[in-house]
């Protein structure tokens, strides 16, 4: 059976998607990018997959983001990217903004995982091999690794983009004092770091706490927010306990012993909140982190289009009174997982 050609919508940058600049770079970002961790891989419907980013990009989400052991299983997730792209995409692939990382385990043994030389090279070569792509737009050190010599996995990243293999570098989920040497390392070296990647929802501010959000401010850097709801605390999924289909009774990311009554309570009060702004709870998580000075994009999963036309709504309406940050706070800040 032959495929049918893909046309994107014509209006796809006029229909409501707002773009920001990464720090001090010349690279605009959607404020929503596409996250393929978890509902692209292998256990999921490839014709799914295809609606959902073609959907995405007729909405102006020109961002995909994607690391080599994105599935389940390992390498499926860009695979199924790599498949949708030769498909419907390479004819727009200018129009593309993809990420990828490699930092976490991979593929057995001492090589397969952490943040040496060997590792980095191997995985960007394996996978733009799965993605069907001759480079990446970002490519990031996904962890630190506390192990190797900073030089050693900056430099590999440097490397990277002199070999075409990257027009830009990123890093992800570093501690602050790390952060800052790498942001010197590679300015440098004339490959400054175009964004940081981290998690930042309204019961994990941690990049706030810690100073790494002020830190990029003040270096040009850019910030890509992921986990927006929580691992989807922040919606409306938890407001009367605890669906058979959750996460929560899947133990992945999330322990049902952690959807306690107090944390319900404040979830309904957080909903509450959101209904008066003319929202879902999950709209205003990401109004929210879309409110920081700072950052660039928030990185949105979602298993069918009726959930991220849900999440494109959240664009609209960013902006917050005292009166509801404050009530937000007093009720966020009680969560504690």
């Amino acid at each position: 059976m032959i495929e049918e050609i893909y046309k994107p919508y014509p209006d796809r940058y006029e229909s409501g998607m707002k773009y920001r600049r990464s720090g001090k770079s010349g690279i605009l970002f959607p404020e929503l990018s596409l996250g393929l961790w978890q509902n692209f891989g292998e256990t999921s419907p490839l014709s799914r997959s295809k609606e959902i980013m073609r959907f995405a990009f007729d909405h102006g989400i020109t961002s995909f983001d994607l690391a080599n052991n994105y599935g389940p299983g390992y390498g499926t997730a860009e695979e199924t990217f790599g498949y949708v792209f030769d498909k419907s995409f390479r004819p727009y692939r200018d129009e593309m903004f993809v990420a990828s990382k490699a930092g976490y385990d991979m593929w057995p043994g001492p090589y397969g995982n952490w943040g040496s030389r060997k590792y980095l090279m191997a995985s960007i070569d394996q996978s733009l091999h799965r993605t069907k792509l001759d480079y990446f737009d970002v490519f990031y050190s996904h962890r630190y690794d506390p192990h190797t010599p900073l030089e050693e996995t900056l430099q590999a990243l440097v490397d990277i983009v002199k070999q075409g293999k990257a027009l830009y570098v990123g890093i992800s989920r570093w501690p602050l004092e790390a952060t800052k040497i790498a942001l010197e390392y590679l300015r440098k070296r004339d490959t400054p770091c175009l964004i940081f990647q981290d998690r930042l929802n309204m019961i994990d501010r941690h990049v706030e706490s810690s100073g790494i959000l002020e830190c990029l401010i003040e270096n040009g850097c850019g910030f890509i927010a992921f986990s927006p709801l929580a691992q989807g605390i922040l919606t409306n999924r938890y407001l009367n306990g605890i669906p058979s289909d959750s996460r929560a009774v899947q133990e992945r990311f999330l322990k049902t012993s952690q959807i306690n009554e107090q944390l319900i309570a404040n979830i309904r009060h957080l909903n509450d909140i959101a209904g008066q702004r003319g929202q879902t709870l999950a709209q205003m998580a990401l109004s929210w982190v879309l409110a920081h000075q700072g950052v660039t994009s928030v990185i949105v999963g979602c298993s069918s289009t009726a959930q991220l036309e849900d999440s494109l709504k959240a664009v609209k309406s960013n902006d917050f009174t005292t009166e509801e940050l404050s009530a937000i706070d007093e009720a966020a800040l009680k969560i504690m997982l």
